[in-house]
C-alpha cells in the first residue's frame, strides 16, 4: 500500500519551494522598483499608473502561482480520498476485462456475445496471449466456469489466463473482444494522481474498467 504520509510531505515539498521562490523574486522586484525611483529622471519621473501597473502584474501573477498551489493540494487530496474511500475493495472480487489467476478452482467468466449472434465461443489464452483452448457457450450474457481443464479432463498448470467471446453468425466471425471475469483485488495504488487496483496475480486495471465488484465466492 502507499505510504499516504509519505506522499503528503512530497507533495508539500513543491509547494514550499514555489512559496520561496515567491518571496525571493517579490524581494528582488521591490529592489528594481526602488533602483528604478531612485536612478529616474526628475524630470520625467514613472507615473504612478505605470507603478500601479507592475505592482499588480507581479500581484497577479503571484495570486495565479498560489491558486495553481491550491488546486495542486485540493487534487492530491482527493486522490489520497479516493484510495481511501476503496480500501474496502480490497480482499473483494471485481468484474474487468483482465488477466485473471487460475489456481485449480474454476473462473467465472461474462461473456457478452453479440445480440446476432447464432453460436459463440470462450478462447481461453495463457499469460503469453497463445491460445490453448475454444469451448462452445450460450450466446447470452449468463456467466459460465471455465473449469480449467483439457477436453480429455487435464488441468491448466496454475498461472495467469485470459479470455475472449468470439460471436459467430453461421460460420462467419462477427465479433471478438476482451472478455470480463471476477478477480480478487489485493492492493489499491496511485499511479500517475489515479487509484488503480492491483487483481490476484500482479495484473493491474484502472477503477472506471471494473463493472461489478462482490464479495469473494
Amino acid at each position: 500500500m502507499m505510504d499516504v504520509q509519505g506522499a503528503t510531505s512530497s507533495a508539500a515539498q513543491p509547494a514550499t519551494t514555489t512559496r520561496s521562490a515567491i518571496n525571493s523574486d517579490f524581494d528582488t522586484f521591490l529592489k528594481m522598483m526602488t533602483t528604478q525611483l531612485r536612478n529616474q529622471d526628475p524630470l520625467n519621473p514613472m507615473s504612478a499608473s505605470d507603478f500601479a501597473v507592475q505592482l499588480a502584474t507581479f500581484s497577479g501573477v503571484e495570486q495565479q502561482v498560489r491558486t495553481n498551489e491550491l488546486l495542486t493540494a485540493m487534487l492530491s487530496r482527493l486522490g489520497t480520498g479516493a484510495m481511501s474511500d476503496m480500501a474496502s475493495w480490497i480482499g473483494q472480487e471485481v468484474r474487468v476485462a483482465a488477466p485473471v489467476r487460475f489456481d485449480g478452482s474454476p473462473v467465472t467468466v461474462s461473456p457478452n456475445p453479440a445480440a446476432t449472434a447464432d453460436s459463440a465461443e470462450l478462447i481461453v489464452l495463457d499469460d503469453l496471449g497463445n491460445e490453448i483452448q475454444r469451448v462452445p457457450i450460450p450466446v447470452t450474457a449468463a456467466p459460465v466456469e471455465w473449469a480449467g481443464v483439457t477436453a480429455d479432463g487435464v488441468p491448466f498448470p496454475p498461472g495467469l489466463y485470459s479470455f475472449e467471446t468470439a460471436s459467430y453468425s453461421g460460420d462467419t466471425l462477427i465479433l471478438q473482444e476482451a472478455t470480463e471475469v471476477f478477480a480478487r483485488v489485493t492492493e489499491v495504488r496511485s499511479e500517475a494522481g489515479a487509484a488503480r487496483l492491483v487483481l490476484e496475480g500482479g495484473s493491474t486495471v484502472e477503477v472506471e474498467a471494473v463493472s461489478a465488484i462482490r464479495a469473494p465466492a
